[in-house]
Order: structure tokens, then sequence, then C-alpha cells
């Protein structure tokens, strides 16, 4: 019947026969849009969508205590006059600096700790990377020792850069290992890889952080990440560098740490969700890895508010005591 009546206005208006099937064409078109994360009017929404969303999905986490920490110093840095590094551990530990490292040398180093070597010493560095790098400068930490370390290649090697882009060799490699073998027995975490980039005469790009990896007595490898906040709020988190800082898991593992973050950071004197203004942030989005909301707010949103980016998934930054029980 409804057929008919169709084809009857087709014969005698054209017109109305076309905007049946360009509203067809629109409401599809947000269909098919909406699916795939865009954004859509409001009025082209059915009143089940919103109801139906579902939850974000809770990516299974796992907690590490990481007793090492290495950032980049506050003095001058280049090939020539060296770098300054100030690392901080929970236990003595050796800070090994591998200026010159060749990229290869370091892949199969780190293939062969997730095989079979675990590279828990400087022995073990050394011998897994063949020596193949310029020259290894090694000092050794104290417990929870602040102080800046400074590392350079001798005068007497007339380096002063690695070469024209691409580069077969990283111009430092920095390996934090722990000096007593008892600690190792206690940390799961045995070793913090630092690839840092130092400016040279042919890059004059300034000194930083290019990765960072993680490794285990298991022979697992993970690579730490930053996390992103917003600038505003009413404290920041105690060693806000180090706090922010993620350890995904290769996706071999299927396991992503998170970053032990004490009192201050979850005892509510931390930063606000930037939804709701009540409760501290405590969920970060994956992939764009933006800290900016509380648990509650987290399950009404298919998009990031910080960069409108597709949420795929999240992790929480701190347990609550029924999550520990």
């Amino acid at each position: 019947m409804a057929a008919v009546f169709l084809v009857t206005l087709y014969e005698y208006s054209p017109l109305f026969y076309i905007s049946v099937i360009s509203l067809c064409f629109v409401v599809t078109a947000a269909m098919v849009l909406g699916w795939f994360g865009f954004d859509v009017p409001v009025i082209l929404r059915s009143s089940d969508e919103t109801e139906s969303l579902l939850p974000t999905p809770e990516k299974q986490m796992v907690q590490m205590t990481n007793p090492f920490i290495l950032e980049m110093g506050s003095g001058p840095a280049s090939v020539v006059d060296g770098v300054f590094l100030r690392p901080g551990c929970l236990e003595p530990c050796v800070l090994s600096c591998f200026w010159g490292c060749e990229v290869s040398a370091l892949q199969v180093a780190l293939q062969a700790h997730q095989h079979r070597l675990r590279l828990c010493t400087p022995r073990c560095l050394q011998e897994a990377l063949q020596r193949r790098y310029i020259h290894c400068h090694s000092v050794h930490i104290g417990r929870e020792d602040r102080e800046e370390c400074h590392t350079q290649i001798p005068a007497d090697q007339g380096i002063t850069d690695f070469g024209p882009l691409p580069r077969e060799r990283y111009p430092l490699v920095a390996v934090l290992t722990l000096s007593e073998p008892e600690a190792r027995n206690i940390y799961n975490i045995v070793a913090s890889l630092t690839v840092i980039h130092v400016p040279d005469d042919e890059y004059s790009l300034s000194a930083r952080v290019l990765f960072q990896y993680l490794l285990t007595s298991k022979g697992n490898m993970f690579e730490l990440k930053p996390l992103f906040m917003s600038a505003d709020g009413i404290s920041e988190p105690p060693d806000l560098e180090q706090s922010t800082r993620s350890t995904e898991a290769n996706k071999a593992s299927r396991v992503e740490p998170s970053p032990v973050v004490e009192e201050g950071w979850s005892a509510g004197r931390g930063r606000d969700c930037v939804v709701c203004q009540n409760a501290a942030v405590n969920k970060v989005l994956l992939p764009c890895r933006h800290a900016c909301v509380c648990d509650s707010c987290v399950s009404h949103f298919q998009h990031c508010p910080m960069c409108r980016a597709f949420v795929q998934e999240s992790f929480t930054l701190t347990q609550g005591p029924a999550a520990e029980q």
C-alpha cells in the first residue's frame, strides 16, 4: 500500500521522490560517520544511541615499583663538552654511558635480553653490545643521590659529530643497573635504558631523551611514554616528570604497568577532572594519553575532552581501596 502511494506521488510530484531519496542518503551517511567515530549533529542521532553507548574498555594494568629515575641535567650539552645527567635510585646503582653506540648493536642486545641474556649488570651490557660503541663511562650512584653527573667522550678521540643522517650510531645510551645482587631479587625492574640525542656539529637539535625502556628480570621490555595533563590545577603532583610517565608494555605481553603515584596526587590535592571539576583526575585515555577525567566521567565520552581523539580504552592511575582488596 505504501509502495503504491509513493509511486503515485512520484508520478505526480518528482520533487517529493527526490527529497525522500536525499533524506535517506543523509541519514545513512550520518550513521556511517557516527559508526567510525566522527561527530554528527545531535538531531541525526537516535534517542537510544547515548543509552546504548558502551563504556570505555579498561586496559588491564599491573603496578610496578621503578627504582630508577634519569633526567637531563641543567648544564649545557654537546658532543664536545659532554652531557649532565641527573639520576635517582631507590638502591645503589651504576650509571653506564655508552657514547656512539651502534643502532644495530643496541637492537641485538635488547632482543638478547628478551630471549636468553638478562641485561642486569654493566658487564652483561658490554658483552651484549659486543663493544660496538666508541666510549663507555661508568659512575656509581648512591641511594637517592640526586647530584648531577657529567659524562663526555675523551678529547683525544677527536669526535665532534656522528655523521650525516640517517645515522648508524646513537649519540648516547645511558643505562642504570642495580649494583647490589640482593636488590635484583627485590625489584622486578633490573635496568633502565635511555637513548639521548646530543647536539653536535652536524645536527644541532637540543639535547633530549629520544626514548626510554625498562628491562625486567623476566625478559620483558617496557617503553616509558609521557602522559599529558592540563596546565591549570591546584597543585603539582610530586615529581611531575616521573609521575606522569606510564610504562607501556610491548604488544606481546598484553600488560601495561602504571606509575606509582602516591598521597599528594591521589588524596584530592591533585588536578581536578576537566569535565565535572569535582573529583581528582584518575583516568588516562588511550591512545592520546591525556590524563584529564575522573572515574565517573570517563564512561560518558567516546572522544577525548582535550583533543577530541576517539577513545579506544583507558587505564587507572591509582587504584581505590576496593580495587586493592
